[in-house]
């Protein structure tokens, strides 16, 4: 038999694809070992623990999505971008349905300072100038992005609208033409 070539970044590689077979949760050292059919130990030598290996997964899913969004991005503004964003997200989450979960995987401080987390978020405040928002209220705008994308698009993966009319893409656009009419009239401060 000949030997496996293990390298980090094919483990990492081979974890993101395990998770999106069978759920990012399920992704354990033991599960890649057996996709390269080498014992456990063999891959210690590569990576700490699952711990590390699902780290790894996330660090993977986050570049991924920001080369994404960032080529969304680009030459766009305003609403276009607003949409070009979210669907970026929407998008992902549907081919890759496992590293979109890594994507939410906690960090530690230090792995997320140096993540491409920061991009998403550098992306996030550059469309935001287009609607005109200083901080703290930029700051507020991110969260409320991120929690309407993520929720629906994870309420949407777990077939959460599949039981009704209208058609999730029609849902989706309302809701993208709403957040881009909350944005351009975003409330003042109390």
């Amino acid at each position: 038999m000949t030997r496996a070539r293990l390298s980090p970044e094919r483990l990492t590689r081979a974890g993101a694809e395990l998770a999106d077979e069978v759920g990012f949760e399920q992704v354990t050292v033991s599960e890649v070992a057996r996709r390269f059919d080498v014992k456990v130990a063999s891959l210690y030598s590569h990576l700490k623990n699952s711990h590390d290996l699902k780290t790894r997964i996330a660090l993977l899913a986050l570049e991924e999505l920001a080369d994404r969004a960032a080529e969304a991005l680009a030459g766009r503004a305003g609403k276009d971008a607003l949409t070009a964003l979210a669907n970026v997200y929407r998008d992902y989450a549907r081919e890759h349905p496992g590293r979109y979960a890594a994507a939410q995987f906690r960090l530690a401080p230090e792995a997320a300072a140096s993540s491409a987390g920061v991009r998403h978020a550098q992306m996030t405040r550059a469309l935001l100038r287009g609607y005109d928002l200083t901080e703290p209220d930029q700051t507020h705008a991110v969260r409320l992005l991120g929690s309407v994308f993520h929720g629906y698009v994870s309420l949407e993966m777990g077939g959460g609208f599949s039981h009704s009319a209208p058609d999730t893409q029609e849902t989706w656009t309302r809701v993208l033409d709403a957040l881009d009419a909350l944005l351009r009239n975003w409330p003042p401060s109390p």
